[in-house]
């Protein structure tokens, strides 16, 4: 039996090393991993050039992110659910939202009859201009995704959240011993 007689589990023909089926095969792997790479690097550009006209850093717009979504579903985040959030120490997250209240972009507020806890809220103003910086990018996104069947949605959706939890599973590089994390 030679390599070209081989055939897959369905009993279809396999296509043999260096064919132009297997390359072609291969290339579509490398062209949507490319795809892959460059969706993120767009969104990133475009992340920051959102970050740079409301001058802010990455760490105070993702703040502004979660805030905005805590207020949308009418459940305000407190200083401690931000830290946790965003995985820095409450000392951090101090500095950060009193950077965020003196630009204008967050207040504190006090919460229910007690008023002992106090809650984050992102202010109206910010509200506004994310949504100018990001609602652009959204609508674009939603109008491509609707021209997907709901086959290729799904498809789509399973791919990305395997690719997040592929990425979420991994452990973060380790320098060399002898070497300083930069």
């Amino acid at each position: 039996m030679s390599l070209h007689d081989s055939t897959t589990p369905s009993g279809a023909p396999s296509p043999v090393a260096g064919s132009d089926e297997a390359r072609l095969g291969e290339g579509r792997l490398d062209e949507l991993v490319d795809a892959v790479r460059r969706y993120r690097n767009a969104e990133r550009f475009m992340r920051g050039q959102s970050r740079a006209s409301m001058h802010l850093g990455r760490t105070d717009m993702t703040a502004l992110r979660l805030m905005l979504h805590a207020s949308q579903i009418g459940q305000p985040l407190t200083a401690a659910a931000l830290a946790r959030e965003l995985d820095i120490s409450t000392a951090a997250t101090t500095v950060l939202i009193d950077r965020l209240e003196k630009s204008g972009h967050a207040e504190r507020r006090r919460k229910g009859s007690d008023g002992r806890s106090i809650e984050i809220w992102p202010t109206a103003t910010t509200d506004g201009e994310v949504r100018s910086t990001m609602g652009p990018m959204h609508e674009r996104m939603l109008a491509i995704a609707t021209e997907l069947s709901p086959q290729e949605r799904l498809t789509v959706r399973r791919f990305l959240a395997a690719l997040g939890s592929a990425m979420a599973d991994l452990d973060a590089p380790r320098p060399a011993s002898g070497m300083s994390a930069t």
